[in-house]
């Protein structure tokens, strides 16, 4: 199925959804029948899915599992929605860990009066990006509470991946003199949900960068096999992640800000609002170290991918007296990058 539209089957009639849909009869059947399984395609309506896979078979290979929420507001934004987040969101956790992702579950929390037409499309998103990330969604499960409980919808995906054997990305593991690498521009994410919400009217088109990166990930890996770790930069952004691995790895990180991939648009926009961009949220961005002597190749594997054709290389792991990520900036001095203090901005996912 390459291209998914947001129809359905034509058992579900009503156009909003009703507490009748969360009551486990056929109300509740038509409802998952008719939004969600005639897209997804699961092996059955069972309440569990029984996998298998080639890769399970190969001795040294391990299973990887994660699980995410999201909430993010306002639900659909330019360049996504939260169907296509919780996709890529559960995807890139498996992928920077090292793990080929293979299946998914998905959890719908739905608000009753609830728009079916919001359903489908949410549906048809999911089934987009896990196409496109070569994934299935292969069980799930739907709520529906009352008006005023679950701010329309909340969605819970979990994946399971498979690690290959002899795979280890670690960030304790990141030594000095090793290469920082972006696969493409930074902020996009944060400055796309900051317009959507409308509080402020920006005269800039910025979209979302809500997208898999598993694909890039293995081409990485591939060209540059001593890849020490990789984090994706969400919440906290590119900062936030830098200080993990830091933290982690117990040792000093320094990047160049000349070197940071970033549209004019979004330094408008947090010059505008007093935010720091390094701090804004990504779903297409992530951040990985590789050997010195790596470093090049790593890079000309990214740019070979859509998702990495904006890669850079932005920095490098250093030794310094203490853990910590600092900055060189445009005008020659340097600053500490701290972890994100608070929220910077809430329900970004």
């Amino acid at each position: 199925m390459n291209a998914v539209t947001p129809t359905g089957n034509g058992r579900l009639r009503a156009e909003r959804v009703t507490l009748a849909h969360g009551g486990g009869g056929k109300a509740m059947r038509d409802l998952i029948e008719d939004v969600f399984t005639s897209v997804f395609e699961p092996d059955g309506l069972e309440d569990q899915a029984r996998l298998s896979h080639e890769m399970l078979a190969v001795e040294g290979a391990r299973l990887a599992f994660t699980t995410d929420s999201f909430v993010v507001q306002p639900l659909e934004f330019p360049g996504g929605d939260i169907g296509k987040i919780a996709v890529c969101g559960t995807v890139n956790d498996l992928t920077v860990g090292g793990a080929q992702p293979l299946w998914l579950s998905a959890a719908f929390i739905i608000e009753e009066g609830t728009e079916v037409a919001l359903l489908r499309r949410v549906a048809a998103a999911m089934r987009r990006a896990a196409d496109q990330a070569g994934v299935r969604i292969v069980t799930g499960d739907t709520k529906v509470v009352e008006r005023g409980a679950a701010d329309t919808l909340f969605v819970t995906t979990s994946g399971v991946g498979v690690i290959p054997a002899g795979r280890e990305l670690a960030a304790e593991k990141v030594r000095a003199g090793d290469v920082a690498l972006v696969n493409g521009v930074l902020g996009d994410h944060g400055a796309a949900i900051l317009a959507a919400r409308g509080d402020m009217v920006f005269e800039a088109d910025i979209r979302s960068d809500c997208r898999p990166l598993n694909h890039l990930m293995e081409a990485v890996i591939e060209a540059a096999p001593g890849v020490r770790c990789a984090r994706d930069a969400t919440r906290g952004g590119l900062a936030s992640a830098l200080n993990e691995i830091s933290q982690a790895s117990a040792i000093g990180i320094e990047i160049d800000e000349a070197r940071l991939p970033m549209r004019a648009e979004v330094k408008g926009v947090c010059e505008l609002l007093g935010l720091d961009p390094l701090y804004l949220a990504n779903e297409g961005a992530l951040v990985l170290f590789v050997p010195e002597e790596q470093a090049e190749a790593a890079l000309a594997a990214m740019r070979s991918t859509e998702a990495g054709r904006d890669a850079a290389i932005i920095g490098r792991a250093a030794e310094m007296r203490s853990p910590r990520v600092v900055m060189h900036s445009l005008f020659g001095g340097s600053r500490i990058v701290d972890m994100l203090v608070g929220e910077q901005l809430p329900r970004i996912c």
